[in-house]
């Protein structure tokens, strides 16, 4: 014995949801800021590809030291 059902299927469309991030754009300011103050004054490629690294990731080195200051 089987049982079979030849109710339809329904499909339902998938919502899409899209967000963008609103901080994109000042991060990507102060990372070309960054960039050109560390390179300006790089004195070997070394020190360049350090100042790079350091641009990458100035958001953090931001917020530790602004935690730090406050004790926290």
């Amino acid at each position: 014995m089987t049982t079979e059902t030849n109710a339809p299927v329904v499909k339902r469309r998938e919502k899409r949801v899209y967000r963008t991030a609103a901080s994109a754009p000042v991060y990507g300011m102060g990372f070309l800021g960054a960039l050109v103050y560390y390179l300006g004054h790089a004195g070997t490629v070394w020190i360049g590809l350090l100042g790079f690294l350091k641009a990458l990731f100035w958001p953090g080195f931001l917020v530790y030291e602004l935690l730090k200051y406050l004790g926290m």
